[in-house]
């Protein structure tokens, strides 16, 4: 049974002549389970909040995604805290690529590559809201121009949240090309502590991934084009254990594609749970992509977030579903390119509880 499963919106903030809106989700399981709470606005941030234990009330309710306050800063952002990325989510070597005999030459932000659908991908445009009728879910969507950070052709793109029954959250994004076949990825950039967003480092955290095999990379993060297993190596989490038990053997933390088990498949399937001891909280993650970036935000610096709060390097974990990085130049990857006429679709499944 639910409480109150709808979501409200309100003004936010006022930015370059435009009003911004906060959508406001609050789902409640009357048999005493956990409570969750969800904001999201137009830059397609997500914050979600969960209670410390499943027995326990609103007084222990705590934010568990890292933020800001405010769009100002959001806009200035180089971390991409809890954003919808794309066109194409995490690097492109050389930031470029070619298809259909074309070489499309890309708008590099990172080096000589791309990140994230470049300068100005799809975490820094503003997302209309296309479906909104204070039920549990709420629709985004974005129309991408032809040649926009290089990619080609006209694209529709649509962003759904949906609270679910059972302390669940559905993430589903859709994309269509309307005129010329393009490469897309799309991927949602959150940055996890269960402890929450002010309580540290995240070592303490237990991991389990579903993904016997990762894509190594070279030492600017770009896949090698190599499918390794991740067995006798600190990328092995096949056994849930703690972040931080191997951090030492590595040069700068996480940040690698894990191939998932049965990633062929586009049917939901298991990709993580991670569990924090000390309050008690579990995250459960499904999706229907065939590879997940665990990020162990090795690059945060000291980012003034939420509540004037400094968050440092390891203060948060992501696991950023997606199709393989670089896949527009290994052949022997996954394909990532959707013609006219068909459809992308990347759904997301997160369950949360406390034990």
């Amino acid at each position: 049974m639910l409480e109150n499963p709808k979501i409200y919106s309100l003004l936010w903030e006022t930015l370059t002549g435009r009003e911004h809106l906060l959508f406001y989700g609050r789902l409640k399981n009357l048999k005493g389970a956990a409570l969750t709470q969800v904001r999201q606005h137009s830059f397609s941030e997500i914050i979600l909040k969960r209670s410390i234990d499943a027995f326990e009330s609103e007084r222990e309710l705590d934010d568990v995604v890292l933020g800001f306050e405010s769009i100002k800063q959001y806009t200035n952002d180089s971390t991409y805290f809890g954003a919808i990325v794309g066109r194409v989510a995490n690097r492109i070597g050389g930031a470029h690529f070619t298809l259909d005999g074309t070489n499309y030459k890309l708008v590099a932000n990172e080096g000589k590559n791309m990140l994230h659908g470049g300068h100005r991908g799809f975490s820094d445009v503003i997302w209309t809201v296309k479906s909104y009728k204070k039920d549990s879910h709420i629709t985004f969507s974005y129309d991408s121009f032809d040649g926009e950070q290089g990619f080609p052709g006209d694209l529709s793109v649509n962003v759904s949240y949906m609270l679910i029954e059972t302390n669940k959250l559905a993430v589903k994004m859709e994309a269509k090309p309307l005129n010329k076949a393009t490469p897309v990825n799309l991927a949602l950039h959150a940055y996890w502590n269960l402890g929450g967003h002010n309580s540290g480092d995240i070592f303490s955290h237990n991991v389990q991934l579903f993904a016997s095999k990762i894509t190594p990379v070279n030492d600017q993060l770009i896949p090698t084009g190599e499918i390794l297993p991740v067995k006798g190596t600190p990328y092995d989490f096949l056994q849930p254990h703690e972040i931080g038990s191997r951090f030492n053997q590595l040069p700068n933390g996480y940040d690698i594609n894990y191939v998932l088990d049965n990633g062929g498949s586009k049917h939901l399937k298991k990709a993580a749970v991670v569990h924090e001891s000390k309050s008690g909280r579990m995250l459960e993650l499904w999706t229907s992509a065939p590879g997940v970036q665990f990020y162990t935000s090795n690059k945060l610096g000291n980012v003034k977030g939420k509540g004037g709060f400094v968050y440092s390097n390891h203060a948060a974990f992501c696991l950023e579903t997606q199709g393989f990085p670089d896949s527009v130049n290994h052949p022997n990857f996954p394909s990532q390119i959707v013609n006219p006429g068909e459809t992308y679709e990347h759904v997301m499944l997160f369950r949360f509880t406390a034990k």
